[in-house]
């Protein structure tokens, strides 16, 4: 199974830019649709966007579109999650995660994805 730890995080004002990462323990990663979800205090995890396991596809939720992109380098066995134009209802723990193997597609269902990391803090002050 796919080990991964994301990093990145930090506090930003609103309006700036963060990027995230997120390495994974082995080679077979590249194997694997990717993920990066978000959980704020109370609320549930939230799907942010997903690349499929080639890096050909890539699936942007609708409440971060336009600002947020997904991209991974499988030779270093790293997906990014680049921000832009935070906002601060963007603050949040943000999480990576495998999906299927050699699939293109993309699942919206956390539940569906496997070997998560420990998170990111990510804040955003107005």
């Amino acid at each position: 199974q796919v080990q991964l730890v994301e990093s990145g995080g930090g506090l930003v004002q609103a309006g700036g830019s963060l990027r995230l990462s997120c390495a994974a323990s082995r080679r077979a990663f590249s194997n694997y649709a990717m993920g990066w979800f978000r959980q704020a205090p109370e609320k549930e995890r939230e799907f942010v966007a997903a690349i499929s396991w080639s890096g050909g596809r890539t699936y942007i939720a609708d409440s971060v579109k336009g600002r947020f992109t997904i991209s991974r380098d499988n030779a270093k066995n790293t997906v990014y999650l680049q921000m832009n134009s935070l906002k601060p209802e963007d603050t949040a723990v943000y999480y990576c995660a495998a999906g299927r193997q050699y699939y293109s597609g993309y699942d919206t269902d956390p539940g569906l994805y496997h070997g998560w990391g420990p998170g990111t803090q990510v804040t955003v002050s107005s």
